[in-house]
């Protein structure tokens, strides 16, 4: 079973791989680059790495395709928060994206095995996450995020099954004179249950039991620099109520 869980996986990605890379129409395949200087990377109502991040990027999109890969990497040298994620998604009627993400977390401890190649479902560092998310309209900027965890080192429960951990994003968009917001508000409905308990098992992917664990306001603008180049900058502003802790997180995009 669990030779053939992988090769599906391989499957999906063998059959949509090409599809984003298809050049028919040559004018409408780009290439992207770039990079997010953060003050913390903090995800989902949780803080990797307790340190300012890194967080490169390089896309390829075509025919309403976009595939690419996504790091974070703390500065510090005691954090071993670092992280590397390949995406697929698929945008369908400029309203709803569909994303495939593989989550892998290197482990940069000298001689610590962490195979990258390893896929087993009880042994592999990577997450698979399926995503859907809809965009909202201009009339109603209201975006949802329903996010799952379907395969790899998601937690588990005490009979060793999958969590199926599972996020919920509400984000309103608006704008202020020149400058735009998001206020948005995270949800998890996944707990442990009794049995988990009793085998010591006292938390989920995102936290102990059910509940808001991303709630804030995220406000970004331009600032111009030189007529040709303008920065964008963004603060947030992060309450995890499940946590009981908050953030008040700095970067800009380049």
């Amino acid at each position: 079973m669990k030779q053939k869980n992988r090769l599906v996986i391989l499957l999906i990605f063998a059959a949509l791989m090409p599809l984003s890379t298809n050049a028919q129409d040559s004018s409408k395949v780009t290439f992207n680059s770039g990079a997010d200087i953060m003050s913390r990377y903090v995800w989902r109502g949780t803080d990797f790495g307790a340190s300012p991040s890194i967080q490169p990027t390089i896309s390829l999109a075509a025919c309403n395709f976009t595939f690419g890969v996504w790091g974070a990497f703390a500065t510090n040298n005691f954090s071993q928060a670092q992280e590397t994620d390949l995406f697929l998604t698929y945008t369908w009627n400029d309203k709803v994206d569909i994303t495939i993400t593989d989550y892998f977390f290197p482990n940069e401890t000298p001689g610590a095995f962490n195979n990258y190649f390893e896929y087993n479902d009880t042994l592999t560092g990577h997450i698979f996450e399926g995503t859907i998310k809809w965009k909202g309209t201009e009339d109603l900027p209201l975006s949802l995020l329903v996010a799952t965890n379907v395969y790899g080192a998601d937690a588990r429960h005490a009979n060793g099954k999958l969590f199926y951990s599972t996020y919920l994003e509400l984000c309103y968009s608006g704008t202020c004179g020149n400058t735009n917001y998001d206020l948005f508000a995270g949800f998890t409905p996944n707990k442990p249950s009794d049995d988990d308990m009793q085998a010591g098992i006292t938390r989920g992917f995102y936290g102990n039991t059910m509940g808001f664990v991303n709630t804030g306001i995220k406000v970004k603008k331009d600032i111009r620099i030189t007529d040709q180049f303008t920065l964008p900058v963004s603060t947030s502003f992060i309450v995890n109520p499940m946590a009981e802790n908050v953030f008040l997180v700095f970067g800009f995009t380049l």
